[in-house]
């Protein structure tokens, strides 16, 4: 595969943290200023310094909403989505409004093949069949005109709660909660879906309480901490920033996982990854939980992640966490062949004699699989280094794509300026920043293709496409040891906008293999020391580097095994340095 170059960039230290505690390990110190902390009270993560549901518009609107429905006895159904930010979100409320006295909840969740996303008329239909007096969505809405006018034909009202940008109209819903609603002040507009709904939830109870909804019905005034574990899940899945708010969110759920007050799904899932619950970090959450919930929605039926979710058995959330677990395994295969599939198809294009890649690439074919081309695109992605569109059919003869972004480039705002520009060439639209999802017809793949890549030299040039590697630079031979890799881990969460500290320097290889087909397991000696690391660069198998000196990106991580701790550099980048690269040793 042709290889594309890749930078890496020391991001710059605007302060040095002088305000921040003493007590912190310098290069921690050096670490949390080049994210913009420059104070002790950034770094405290309780629950006291959550924003509260006040300054989030409709919170109390939707409070007195489900506040009547309640009184009634009526009906509430929450409509999702099939990822683990729509999961995560239906299964909370769910829980919420149970442990609030509700007698009468149901979920729907749309099945990805057969209705698509969203709240639609096909879903409203299927709802009805249900009979709710009040339809919640989760984690969507804020673009289901027809849906919600359908539900609003037949009497039945709709809260929406989404978190997703708004088009220029909005639904004719009841009530909208969404942080970023034209107008609306929460001042972190990067809640996750599940991160809206808990809000709500949030307001709901203090509504119940101010009422004397518990004591009149002699329930207990409920803990919606207990649910943090729930809310961390879906936030860190859905690659929202990290800001201050979502990290006390995230930081929360994880401590409640950590001391085993985590549901008992989620407890399953954290067991078929093989993974420490003790011991759980945001990104295991991000690459081991997530992925095998997500694999329900991607391949099957989000319901079953949804109900793994909401069991309090723990014989019933095993099986079905290793039914998720063997599911997400079908998954890679399918992902695997599909990469192999997309990587030739490219290779054999650029071999062409005066051949190039759009800057904005849209890639397909018939035989893909629907559920995995977003985990496609991504990949691509990581591969050149632009923008990337995975398209796959649907049942009703359009194409489905599912669209990954790079720094520098809000795929959603694209797609808008695309469909304004082309009237009638898109479908339907919608997303974030970084990831989008679209419909088109089949005929309108390659007029779409070059109005994309059109638009993407718009706001990119060439130049842009090289893939940059931010660290936070060197560390000195005697700072890579275990103490400084458990602080790091510590200091958490790490993710989106708020990323995991990543060093670079120049290491002697002394020796390299490949391990698992894909990864390459190396032992690396510092420049200048006779200190000998682990390190292990996860699917670089193509990067493997030449004998002598190389220069990488790696992360500080604590490997585990049978019982003991030790230190092992995560190498994110590899790339040879001075005389001796030469032809590739596989050692």
């Amino acid at each position: 595969m042709t290889a594309f170059s890749k930078k890496i960039i020391r991001n710059p230290v605007a302060a040095r943290g002088d305000a921040l505690p003493d007590e912190l390990h310098p290069v921690l110190r050096r670490v949390l200023a080049a994210r913009g902390i420059r104070c002790e009270a950034e770094l405290r993560l309780d629950l006291d310094r959550l924003l509260p549901p006040s300054l989030l518009s409709g919170t109390a609107e939707a409070a007195a909403l489900l506040h009547r429905t309640l009184e009634q006895g009526g009906r509430i159904l929450i409509v999702g989505d099939f990822d683990t930010d729509g999961a995560t979100s239906c299964a909370l409320a769910v829980r919420a409004l149970g442990l609030m006295g509700a007698e009468d909840v149901g979920f729907l969740v749309p099945n990805r093949f057969e209705f698509g996303y969203g709240l639609s008329p096909e879903i409203v239909a299927k709802a009805l069949e249900q009979g709710p007096d009040l339809l919640v969505t989760v984690d969507n809405g804020i673009s289901s005109i027809e849906g919600v006018a359908a539900a609003n034909a037949a009497g039945v009202p709709v809260l929406v709660t989404d978190h997703h940008i708004p088009g220029e109209k909005l639904p004719d819903a009841a009530v909208l909660v969404n942080p970023n609603l034209p107008g609306d002040g929460f001042p972190s507009k990067s809640l996750a879906g599940v991160g809206v709904i808990f809000y709500v939830m949030l307001a709901l109870r203090a509504r119940l309480r101010e009422r004397g909804w518990f004591e009149a019905r002699g329930l207990a005034e409920p803990n919606l901490a207990a649910l943090l574990d729930l809310v961390a899940l879906g936030t860190v899945a859905d690659v929202v920033p990290l800001d201050h708010n979502n990290r006390i969110l995230v930081q929360q759920g994880l401590r409640r996982i950590r001391a085993g007050r985590g549901c008992i799904g989620i407890n399953a899932l954290i067991e078929a990854a093989n993974r420490s619950r003790a011991r759980l970090v945001a990104a295991d959450l991000g690459f081991a939980i997530a992925p095998r919930l997500n694999a329900a929605g991607r391949l099957d039926d989000m319901s079953q992640g949804i109900a793994c979710l909401l069991t309090d058995d723990p014989g019933a959330a095993r099986k079905m966490a290793l039914q998720l677990d063997g599911l997400n395994r079908t998954r890679r295969r399918i992902e695997g062949e599909m990469l192999q599939q997309a990587l030739a198809g490219l290779d054999e294009l650029l071999a062409q004699e005066g051949s190039r890649l759009p800057l904005g690439l849209c890639i397909h074919r018939q035989d893909w699989h629907q559920g995995v081309t977003g985990i496609l695109a991504a990949r691509i992605r990581e591969h050149f280094h632009r923008p990337v569109i995975a398209f796959a059919p649907a049942r009703d003869g359009s194409l489905k794509g599912s669209a990954r972004s790079v720094p520098g480039l809000h795929i959603r705002d694209v797609l808008a300026e695309v469909a304004a520009r082309h009237p009638g060439l898109l479908e339907r639209f919608g997303g974030h920043a970084m990831a989008a999802g679209l419909s088109l017809r089949q005929e309108q793949f390659e007029p779409f293709s070059a109005a994309f890549d059109e638009e993407v030299r718009r706001h990119l040039g060439v130049e842009d496409l090289c893939g940059l590697i931010h660290t936070d630079g060197p560390l000195e031979a005697h700072e890579l040891n275990l103490d400084l890799a458990e602080c790091l881990r510590s200091a958490g969460p790490w993710g989106q906008g708020f990323p995991e500290p990543r060093f670079d320097g120049e290491f002697r290889i002394i020796n390299q293999r490949i391990v698992g087909e894909r990864h390459l397991k190396l032992l690396l000696s510092p420049e200048g020391s006779g200190l000998q690391l682990d390190a292990i660069a996860f699917n670089q198998v193509e990067s493997l580097p030449h004998a002598g000196q190389a220069r990488c990106a790696y992360r500080l991580d604590v490997n585990e095994f049978r019982g003991a701790r030790s230190l092992q550099l995560v190498i994110d980048h590899i790339e040879p340095v001075g005389p001796e690269a030469g032809a590739p040793s596989r050692g």
